[in-house]
């Protein structure tokens, strides 16, 4: 199971790069550990020379605190390692950085994202414009739960965007909705009624904050809620249900999730390592589900599944 993310220090604290220096194969792996400690996607760095990639986030923590998060990333590294994730050389480092370090490193690692012709999401800094017909996302990386750079987050903006049907009434849900991004994109592409919601406080009031930003408060108000413990007969169905957790949650509140599926409904799961895949799909198999499309990246597969 994740922990829950590191809260943030006062703004007294100094502000510090922490970074993983890693193989290509294991950016993936990597960047989510930093994610899920500190709820933040990573930049990435790739040395030319030698092909090893460092991820990193920036924090503001205390001195205190440094030897508690290096512990917590050193059992994360070794996790990683046993669920077959080889993570070598694995090299971890805290440093502190000048908060004006901290701005232009987003910058210079953070690119705007085109899902087909659909959607464009990018930083607010960005002064790219959209092509005709696609729908702005606007979200800042690392003041926000995903940005849309992990390939899991790729692969369900892009189903939400391929699902949405022009013209016709359709509903989404989003399972552990983190920046808002999903629900946000499916407000954008004309999904209602959107829903979203986490278990995390913090990501509930982030997705708010980054509806606003959108021009979409109106559309997505996201709900503190946990998937544990949602009532297994759901009150409202949806046509399309993202869910984005990881693969042990996905399982064992399976009947939650499907629940809330409409006859007919979608349903897009992600967050999953690969070696995990079928275990997941047997799972929704049982009950019914079949896999119609999945995409693997790296160490990280997503499936989109309909009722046969």
């Amino acid at each position: 199971m994740a922990r829950p993310p590191l809260k943030a220090a006062s703004a007294a604290n100094p502000l510090r790069q922490i970074s993983i220096t890693t193989n290509a194969l294991a950016e993936d792996a990597l960047a989510a550990l930093l994610e899920r400690e500190f709820g933040q996607t990573s930049s990435t760095y790739t040395e030319a020379a030698t092909g090893l990639v460092t991820v990193s986030v920036y924090w503001a923590l205390p001195d205190r605190e440094v030897k508690e998060t290096k512990a917590l990333l050193r059992e994360g590294l070794a996790e990683a390692e046993e669920n077959g994730i080889h993570v070598q050389p694995g090299r971890l480092a805290i440093r502190k950085v000048a908060p004006k370090d901290w701005s232009e490193s987003w910058k210079r690692h953070f690119r705007p994202i085109e899902i087909g012709r659909s959607l464009l999401v990018k930083p607010t800094w960005s002064k790219r414009a959209p092509k005709s017909g696609q729908q702005v996302v606007l979200l800042d990386p690392g003041l926000s739960f995903g940005t849309g750079q992990h390939a899991t987050t790729n692969f369900c903006l892009t189903q939400v965007a391929a699902l949405r049907k022009s013209g016709a009434a359709q509903s989404f849900m989003d399972m552990g909705t983190g920046s808002g991004i999903l629900a946000i994109a499916a407000a954008k592409l004309g999904y209602t009624p959107v829903r979203a919601f986490d278990f995390d406080p913090d990501c509930v009031r982030i997705t708010g904050e980054n509806a606003v930003l959108n021009g979409v408060a109106a559309a997505v108000k996201p709900e503190l809620a946990d998937v544990t413990k949602l009532p297994r007969k759901a009150k409202e169905q949806f046509d399309v249900v993202c869910a984005n957790l990881i693969c042990d949650l996905l399982i064992a509140e399976r009947d939650r999730i499907l629940a809330r599926l409409k006859p007919g409904g979608s349903l897009v799961l992600a967050g999953i390592l690969a070696t995990q895949f079928p275990d997941m799909v047997a799972a929704f198999g049982a009950a019914g589900w079949k896999l119609v499309k999945a995409k693997t990246d790296k160490e990280w597969r997503s499936g989109f599944f309909r009722r046969e």
